[in-house]
């Protein structure tokens, strides 16, 4: 009996507690109600005074668009009715001269009419001239040039709707950086990322972060959907951290791993060690290219090699001097003439690293590679030289003259040769050698 008793006690215990839980959610309940009122009627009154907002927009437009159209009216009349008062004008001098045209044929003295038929005659020719082509044709129309495009406002308001029952969508996930597609070159870096393999969240796009090349802090050099960049411009034989992340409507993803990546520093041949693989096309192309530089990291000025054309045509061809380089013991860095920046009038070949200008004028192409600092040291040949042009070669920045000897702007640091010694010049000036 007792055991039964408390089995029965511990069963109500339980239901008590339902049954005051359940109580409890009728008040929660109940409040709601009051909730779900008082919400309709603050919601309601916002609908309606944004759809009075657009009634109001569109009453507006309603009273410009009528403006413009009682203007179009003002318009048309004024026209018609300065031809109408123009062409009475006419018509009253019309027939008068037609009524006393009339009462001169009727004169019976003959002497009379010889002395004035000649000067009437000429007069009603004149008068009809006058009334010639166009004369009698309306100047205005009387149809309104006017046609309200209506449809796409019809279009939005078919399209007016309720937004807020949309799931907004995740965030990204942290993009993967492609090692096996990420390389340095001189002192450029390309970058390659992916989304993860079975990630479904759409991104509208990749923010890539580098620091200074010296542990410093990180900043955006790209932000856009494309998955790879190319970084140019960095320091030589620095040490870089690059990081990327994704972005969509709902925000900003983690970041990726952090990459480590070194720029040209190979002291003893003339590849490039790098902390990651290196695809074989652009090793090759380093290979290939002749043009060297030495780097003793001394404080210079951020610009471009940029090498000079001028008068009749004669080309340059770069040369390396690697095995003094390397003996040396100086890092050495691989580029080419740039035909993007050169001035249309160069011609390039042999991979571009050979150019001819058969131009009279100044003429300044660029080499491929910039650099923000240092000793630097590059061997060239010219090809032909006929006593006429003066070859410039020497370092400048980016937007220097390009139709211009290298060294007349301030742009420009340059060396040419005549056919008696080498001049130095900057700034349109000449300098010591």
């Amino acid at each position: 009996f007792f055991p039964l008793q408390s089995q029965l006690s511990q069963a109500l215990n339980g239901l008590s507690d339902r049954a005051k839980e359940a109580k409890e959610f009728l008040v929660q309940l109940r409040n709601m109600v009051q909730q779900i009122q008082e919400n309709s009627v603050e919601f309601e009154a916002c609908l309606v005074a944004q759809c009075d907002a657009l009634i109001d927009a569109l009453n507006r437009r309603k009273a410009q668009l009528l403006s413009r159209v009682n203007k179009e009216h003002e318009h048309k009349l004024k026209v018609v009715r300065d031809q109408i008062s123009h062409c009475t004008v006419k018509l009253r001098q019309t027939t008068g001269l037609m009524e006393y045209c009339l009462e001169v044929i009727k004169e019976n003295d003959p002497s009379g009419f010889l002395q004035i038929s000649d000067a009437l005659i000429r007069r009603v020719h004149l008068t009809e001239d006058q009334w010639g082509k166009g004369t009698l044709t309306p100047r205005m129309t009387t149809d309104f040039d006017l046609n309200l495009d209506n449809a796409p406002l019809l279009q939005s308001i078919h399209q007016l709707d309720f937004v807020q029952m949309k799931v907004s969508s995740p965030v990204p996930a942290p993009p993967i950086l492609q090692l096996e597609e990420c390389c340095t070159h001189n002192n450029s870096a390309t970058l390659s990322w992916k989304q993860p393999p079975l990630s479904t969240v759409q991104v509208e796009g990749y923010i890539l972060e580098l620091d200074d090349g010296n542990g410093g802090q990180f900043r955006e050099v790209y932000v856009g959907k494309e998955t790879m960049c190319t970084v140019d411009g960095l320091h030589f034989n620095s040490t870089y951290s690059a990081r990327v992340k994704a972005f969509n409507k709902s925000g900003v993803s983690p970041y990726s791993k952090t990459l480590v990546l070194q720029t040209s520093e190979d002291t003893q041949s003339e590849e490039q060690t790098l902390p990651f693989p290196v695809p074989l096309e652009r090793s090759q192309l380093r290979r290939m290219s002749p043009f060297s530089s030495t780097l003793n990291l001394q404080p210079s000025f951020p610009g471009r090699s940029y090498f000079e054309l001028r008068s009749s045509a004669h080309q340059l061809s770069l040369h390396s001097s690697l095995q003094s380089l390397n003996s040396a013991g100086e890092p050495i860095a691989w580029f080419s003439f740039d035909p993007a920046s050169a001035h249309a009038d160069i011609i390039f070949s042999n991979d571009n690293l050979t150019v001819t200008c058969n131009s009279y004028d100044d003429r300044v192409v660029l080499g491929k590679t910039g650099f923000s600092k240092g000793l630097h040291y590059w061997e060239l040949s010219i090809d032909r030289y006929d006593n006429h042009p003066d070859p410039a070669f020497g370092v400048a920045r980016i937007d220097v003259l390009k139709d211009a000897m290298l060294g007349k702007d301030d742009k420009a640091w340059a060396m040419y040769v005549d056919n008696n010694r080498s001049w130095f010049m900057h700034n349109n000036s000449h300098t010591n050698r």
